[in-house]
């Protein structure tokens, strides 16, 4: 009887053990007003912007101190995270991989190991847009047009680069124009430009205005580009923008690549977790799903490691110890 009773009393100091460090794990001990979360986002025009300014009023109600800051998008949110203008940035995982890896846009320079992941987001729609009346039907047609292109070394403009490659067309095809999406569908209402690339999850608001003065249509990327396109950049998936989506005939086949949300390195793992433990909570969720359809379909707990996992973009410490806790990494 004594035996049992010391047993028993061992499995009851082992079980204590073990609630001590999960509650322990579960809620961090972090001073929030000691540290101030920049959250990079993009144009005004985009979907990064609205999300991104969810993610930082949310933090900021929970005791952090934040702001959310307009950029250029992805290109300009690695450069700033990696010269220590911002700790949160939305990013293409297309653009971070050539970052780390250091081939593409970024061959030549020194590898940026120093990015980090923190989360999955939506994923990115190539979007080619065009007018109902440009005579413009498939990517061979782009020829000889004027087509914006995206800001230089924009992760839109990455992703143009890529899809004249899989046609086995160049800019050289083209009149080019470097304009961020905004700028070229200004033009497109002008009339002084044809197509413009636009990168985005789907409803993106540039696109819904300029459907409102004329009937617009998409180019699609589809079968043996598209194929060549996925064998050479696997962060490419084949994907559909739906015609209800902005009143459009038909279904448009189309790529796209997750975004992802990179933090800075040197914020301290607890930190981190303790982000990722607040933003996945119902109440972060709600926040940040409100703040565009995009945000709603898409940010969840099991869309937390798309577009990371498996590729050569490093989680954060803080990352890990999260998503090991909640059973989502081995």
């Amino acid at each position: 009887m004594k035996k049992k009773f010391i047993i028993i009393g061992v499995l009851i100091l082992v079980i204590s053990i073990i609630a001590t460090t999960v509650s322990f794990a579960a809620a961090p001990s972090v001073k929030r007003s000691d540290y101030f979360i920049t959250v990079l986002t993009g144009p005004s025009s985009g979907i990064y912007f609205p999300i991104g300014g969810a993610f930082s009023t949310f933090i900021g109600g929970i005791g952090y101190k934040t702001s959310a800051t307009a950029t250029g998008a992805t290109a300009e949110n690695i450069n700033a995270l990696l010269t220590g203008q911002g700790e949160m940035a939305i990013a293409m995982a297309d653009s971070v991989i050539q970052a780390v890896d250091s081939f593409g846009a970024y061959e030549g320079k020194p590898p940026a190991k120093e990015l980090r992941a923190m989360m999955g987001l939506w994923p990115n729609f190539c979007q080619i847009v065009t007018t109902a009346n440009s005579g413009i039907k498939t990517f061979a047609d782009l020829k000889g047009k004027r087509v914006g292109v995206g800001a230089p070394n924009s992760g839109v403009e990455l992703n143009a680069r890529m899809m004249f490659e899989a046609h086995g067309m160049s800019y050289k095809d083209c009149r080019v124009d470097y304009l961020n999406y905004g700028e070229a569908i200004d033009q497109m209402k002008n009339g002084l430009c044809d197509v413009a690339f636009v990168t985005s999850g789907l409803g993106n608001a540039t696109i819904m205005e300029l459907g409102t003065s004329t009937k617009i249509q998409f180019v699609p990327v589809e079968g043996e580009p598209l194929k060549k396109l996925i064998e050479k950049y696997p962060f490419y998936i084949e994907a559909t923008i739906p015609a209800e989506t902005y009143g459009t005939d038909k279904d448009t086949t189309t790529a796209a690549v997750m975004n992802i949300m990179l933090v800075d390195v040197k914020l301290p793992a607890e930190v981190v977790y303790d982000l990722l433990d607040n933003i996945y909570s119902p109440k972060g969720l709600d926040a940040i799903q409100s703040s565009h359809a995009t945000a709603k379909a898409n940010i969840k707990p099991d869309t937390a490691l798309r577009g990371i996992v498996g590729t050569s973009v490093p989680l954060h410490d803080g990352a890990i110890n999260y998503y090991k806790e909640k059973g989502l990494l081995k």
